[in-house]
């Protein structure tokens, strides 16, 4: 096969990189625009392609040959061979001699091949090489960028702690998602990680001639069981998997970094883990065939019977990841019966020996795991860039492949025969069922039964005598202006009619008659009226038609009718008859004996070019799905697995299939401990080197752990003594301002609080030391509370007026709690008492919390309150320990501050949004919504409505993308440069925190904005603006589910209690509560 034709055969993304290297290698040109235009020219034909080429340079041969040298020097070591035998090797190109251009590209194609003899690197692992190039660059980017950009840890090791045996997630260190679904789809095939973890190197590897092979494979199969074993055993939620990939990058060496296809990297993995284990299989084998555990697992045969030009053959291939094309398929079974026929296969089993070609594939051994790789790229040789695509492909949880083994040859032939004479007389009851739903000769059609009806409705119709336009005045004026003479109404009729305002008939032209005389017009108002007039027609209706004549009609029509049913409905049963003949066809016991369970689904989401990848893998244990989302990893369900995998809805689908061989349970089956027949389980598994090494892994992370808590501790320690001082120096102060209480009670107010009272410090919201606002309106309330109790109790003694006064506030503040209120009035922002009671606070925290309340010094205005205070504050200090828990007492008071400090953010932040201000706004939005939630955790009533806040989060966000495509596509620089900046530093640092739940309506709005960005890609623009674009798209697309590290929270502005309540209702009365669906 000449290399013309292999163009014309093969579109993939692949083959095309391929022809540019090796029209790099034989021009010398780099520019990658002006290859791929080449290309384009000479549709394909390599020759024409260099002799274009060659033609350009001819007028600049200094500059090309510069550019050569340099090229040959950088690109890689293999040219410094080539460039030792320049004088023999070096072929005029200028020229129109074609023998010397054949020569040129036989001496490419050869130079290729005698590199990878002495190198042992393929062209194709110089590729995959690219994609470790691009994530190692992208991660040693990431850490020079701002702050506001980094996807850190948390501080914190409490939240990168693994709960329980949940699965450990993978850290994406910069573009490598691919990697993390790829090795956690092998990981959690239980037979591949004990291969792994239990390999070892041969004894005698320092013997061993070093290639370039055995320098890539051992080290990274180290990292590998390294990496295997702390998923298996770690402490931590996730790991980092850098070691490992830094091998894969440094085993090639390339001077590009283009993104390739990741089914790409998962073949040439499996390439690696073969070479490594075939050295060790070797090593062990005693006079017989050495088995490699990779190949047994992965690979499989299948037999290749065709004709080529009238002559038969028979060829028996190993295949590993077996391709499928999408393209024109709607489900898995019809991807493989297309794969499974080459050409026209007529031929192949006919009597005749015609010279047509084509070939079958039937399977003689398929591996226990079977891979498909569904080709959803292809080359766009008019944009000169690939595309994804996007159509939507359904596969089974449970694929039978019976019908494609060669053992089942004849009776599959038989089956597709009778299921292409099916699809045939499907076709023609298709097409016939169509001349019924689509009649009419013209563009537009209707279904004949609706025609008939419709007919018969207009025939029954009453029939009209006039002409329907005979009583339009043609004289009146386009607009109307003047009235239609109608017979005067009746008397009735005219005191029923509305009167007219400014209906256009109060001023005729001056022929009219005067406003006396005119008659009104009943006007038709069809949102207010029952019926229409009487006068006017429901439907138009024959001039003249006999009762016989409709009798005979209508006969005909129901009769004609009710046969075009009975055709249409036997149609439709005989078209779902032969659908159903067709599903079942395989469905025979001898045709369902060799079923394949999908163990994992390998989905991307984005463009050809940019791109995220996650993975769904099934749990056998748990029987459930999870997904594992780089260091995420959740639950999951065939629902949503459908959604993401099956494409046509979203962005994203499925581009690898994982079935396993169901009746193979060894590949997912716990291993069993010989001696005591119990399951091994964590660091049972693994063998004596990985056990230490996951043990000084989990040491490191418990010694993290550890100097946190003691950081912690420490600090809550400083401030516990910050708050001691404090409430020393207020207790001191007001001893020295205060006299002897009246109170019965024996301890006197002056005296300092006993060894074992804990002195606390007022929450500033109880008492401030001197009138506020805020201690202001407290003040009012307790001092009408105490007026009251004064004015209601017979017994005057200040301990019998403060419990009086202390019992009616509590009800007061009770029916606050107890009562529903509009959004607008949250009584939890006037008092804590009611944010207390609703959310059931202890009983003992309440009393003390209404006993600080009285006993502000504020009170001291007169006599009776100063002595009220006095009681309070003696009650408070008689107060022991164990009467009331007071880090539960300082608990539920922090998160009342915290509750007020989540309403100031988000009042600050709707504020902001109604203004327009996005960029302000989405601040306090993001941390209003992270402080609400988890004050939700708590209970229902410790915060604000989430899904309220999580709509103005997501709104914020959406605003924002939009303003920013809009300043992209203005296309002026600074415009460009502020809206990626926008997009870089608020909108991309802030998509995790809506993908981190699954929200339906936040998974639609990330999908809403990474379509905005990704619809540009088939658009033309500049090239410096193609380059922004290319260079931001894997930020949008790639994000991790690791929630990014922001700068401080926004401070927070400073409001009283009244204040607060006062902007908090007055902006939810302006936004109104959004509707549920609205949402």
């Amino acid at each position: 096969m000449t290399v013309e034709q292999n163009v014309l055969q093969q579109h993939s993304q692949k083959h095309q990189q391929t022809l540019l290297n090796q029209l790099r290698e034989v021009t010398g040109t780099t520019d990658v625009q002006l290859l791929q235009q080449a290309l384009q020219v000479s549709n394909g034909d390599l020759g024409e392609a260099v002799a274009f080429l060659t033609e350009k340079n001819a007028k600049v041969p200094q500059q090309d040959e510069t550019t050569y040298y340099q090229t040959s020097q950088v690109a890689s070591d293999r040219y410094i061979s080539v460039g030792s035998q320049a004088d023999t090797n070096v072929i005029d190109l200028t020229g129109d001699d074609k023998d010397d251009l054949q020569r040129a590209i036989a001496l490419s194609l050869e130079e290729s091949n005698r590199a990878f003899r002495e190198t042992g690197i393929t062209d194709e692992e110089q590729a995959i090489s690219r994609v470790l190039e691009a994530s190692i660059a992208e991660n040693k980017a990431s850490l020079k960028r701002t702050h506001t950009e980094v996807w850190s840890d948390s501080p914190n090791p409490h939240d990168r702690k693994r709960i329980d045996n949940c699965p450990v997630g993978l850290k994406n260190v910069g573009n490598t998602c691919w990697f993390s679904a790829v090795i956690q789809s092998l990981f959690n095939l239980l037979e591949f990680q004990r291969l792994v973890l239990n390999y070892s190197p041969p004894a005698r590897v320092h013997d061993l001639p070093r290639n370039q092979k055995e320098h890539r494979n051992l080290p990274f199969m180290q990292e590998l069981r390294n990496l295997f074993s702390l998923m298996v055993g770690s402490k931590r939620k996730y790991v980092d998997p850098s070691r490992a990939v830094e091998i894969l990058k440094d085993a090639f060496k390339s001077s590009e970094s283009q993104q390739q296809d990741v089914s790409e990297f998962t073949h040439k993995l499996l390439d690696w883990l073969e070479d490594a284990f075939q050295m060790k299989a070797e090593e062990d084998r005693e006079g017989e065939k050495p088995k490699n555990p990779m190949v047994e697992l992965f690979y499989g045969r299948f037999l290749a019977v065709g004709v080529h030009e009238g002559k038969k053959f028979e060829n028996t291939e190993m295949f590993g990841q077996y391709p499928l094309q999408v393209n024109g398929f709607k489900d898995l079974h019809e991807c493989l019966e297309a794969a499974m026929i080459e050409g026209e296969i007529e031929s192949l089993h006919s009597a005749e020996n015609s010279a047509r070609s084509g070939q079958e594939h039937w399977f003689t051994e398929l591996p226990p795991v079977l891979t498909f790789e569904l080709s959803r790229f292809e080359f766009n040789q008019a944009l000169g860039r690939p595309e994804k695509i996007h159509n939507k492909l359904e596969f089974p949880s449970m694929l039978y492949m019976d019908r494609y083994m060669d053992r089942n040859r004849e009776i599959t032939r038989i089956k597709r025969e009778e299921i292409r004479r099916l699809k045939e007389h499907l076709t023609l009851l298709q097409q016939r069922l169509e001349r019924y739903l689509s009649y009419g000769s013209g563009p537009k059609r209707f279904p004949l039964a609706d025609v008939l009806q419709y007919a018969m409705e207009f025939a029954s119709s009453k029939p009209v005598c006039t002409s329907p336009v005979e009583d339009i005045d043609t004289s009146a004026p386009p607009g109307g202006t003047t009235g239609q003479q109608l017979p005067p109404p009746s008397t009735a009729e005219q005191d029923s009619l509305p009167p007219l305002e400014s209906s256009g008939l109060a001023s005729g032209p001056a022929t009219a008659p005067s406003a006396a005389q005119q008659q009104r017009v009943p006007i038709h108002k069809p949102f207010t009226q029952s019926r229409l007039p009487p006068d006017l027609p429901m439907h138009p209706a024959p001039r003249h038609i006999t009762e016989e004549e409709l009798r005979v009609l209508e006969g005909c029509l129901h009769r004609w009718r009710s046969e075009v049913e009975n055709d249409t409905r036997d149609l439709q049963g005989s078209i779902t008859r032969i659908h159903r003949t067709i599903e079942l066809m395989y469905s025979d016991k001898s045709m369902m004996q060799v079923p394949y369970r999908l163990h994992a689904v390998l989905v991307h989401e984005g463009q050809a070019n940019a791109g995220h990848y996650w993975a769904y893998i099934y749990d056998p244990h748990q029987r459930c799905w999870m997904k594992y989302n780089d260091i995420s990893v959740s639950k999951s369900s065939w629902e949503e697995l459908v959604r993401d995998s099956f494409g046509g809805y979203r962005n994203a689908s499925a581009y690898c299939l994982m079935y396993i061989n169901d009746k193979k349970p060894f590949l997912t089956e716990e291993e069993f401990d010989k001696e005591t027949g119990q399951i091994l389980s964590g660091m049972d598994k693994l063998p004596p080197d990985l056990k230490q090494y996951v043990k000084e892994d989990n040491e490191q992370f418990d010694k993290e752990i550890e100097e946190w808590d003691i950081m912690q501790a420490r600090k809550a320690q400083q401030e516990k003594l910050a708050l001691a001082t404090a409430a020393a120096a207020a207790a001191s102060a007001a001893s020295s301002t205060s006299t002897s209480s009246s109170s019965p009670q024996p301890m006197s107010i002056e005296s300092s609080p006993p060894d074992n009272a804990v002195p606390q410090q007022d929450p500033e919201y109880m008492e401030q030391p001197s009138p506020t606002n805020d201690s202001k309106h407290l003040q009012e309330d307790t001092e009408r509370a105490i007026s009251r109790a004064a004015a209601e109790q017979e017994e005057r003694s200040p301990e019998a007026l403060l419990n009086a006064a202390i019992k009616m506030e509590y009800g007061r503040l009770l029916r606050f709690a107890q009562e529903d209120t509009p959004v607008e009035n949250d009584y939890r922002l006037q008092h804590i008492i009611v944010y207390f009671i609703q959310n059931q606070a202890p009983k003992k925290i309440l009393e003390r919390t209404l006993l600080t309340q009285f006993a502000d010094r504020n009170l001291a205005f007169d006599e009776r309150c100063k002595s009220i205070m006095n009681v309070a504050r003696a009650k408070l200090d008689l107060i022991k320990p164990e009467e009331v828990n007071m880090d539960e007492y300082e608990i539920w008071h922090q998160d009342y501050r915290n509750f007020r400090e989540t309403t100031i953010l988000m009042v600050t932040g709707l504020e902001l949004f109604q203004k327009t201000n996005y960029v302000e706004a989405l601040m306090y939005l993001i941390y209003a919504y992270q402080y609400n939630k988890e004050l939700l955790l708590k209970g229902l009533y410790r915060g604000h409505d989430e899904e309220l806040l999580g709509h103005y989060r997501r709104e914020c966000l959406l605003k924002l993308n939009e303003q920013a495509a809009a300043m992209f596509e203005s296309g002026e620089e600074p415009e460009v440069t502020t809206g990626l900046g926008i997009m870089n530093e608020l909108v991309v640092p802030c998509i995790p925190l809506l993908l981190v739940h699954d929200a339906e309506r936040d998974l639609l709005a990330v999908e809403d904005m990474r379509n905005r960005w990704c619809s540009y890609l088939g658009q033309e623009m500049e090239s410096n603006l193609q380059e922004k674009l290319t260079d931001f798209l894997p930020k949008l697309l790639d994000c991790s589910t690791e929630i990014k590290s922001f700068h401080d929270p926004p401070k927070l502005p400073t409001y009283s209690t009244l204040e607060l309540c006062e902007r908090f209702s007055r902006i939810m009365a302006a936004l109104g509560r959004v509707p549920t669906e609205g949402r």
